[in-house]
């Protein structure tokens, strides 16, 4: 059975090489994320300060993944 990654909300605070950034999420914690496959297929531009949807890694709380760039 596949466990649901959960999906979280927060700011983008700082860009780092290799599609990777630094993500402060609304509760308070940072954790480090890159791009999902579909927003590196359709070249979404990330930018520090805009608010994004992450899923957390299950193995590992500090690191996710980008999923969605809101506006």
């Amino acid at each position: 059975m596949i466990k649901k990654t959960p999906r979280k909300t927060g700011v983008v605070i700082e860009a780092l090489p290799s599609t990777n950034f630094r993500v402060k999420l609304d509760d308070g914690q940072e954790i480090l994320c890159h791009l999902a496959g579909k927003l590196r297929i359709y070249r979404i531009k990330i930018l520090p300060g805009d608010r994004v949807a992450v899923e957390i890694s299950p193995y590992d709380e500090k690191r996710g993944r980008i999923v969605y760039r809101g506006k």
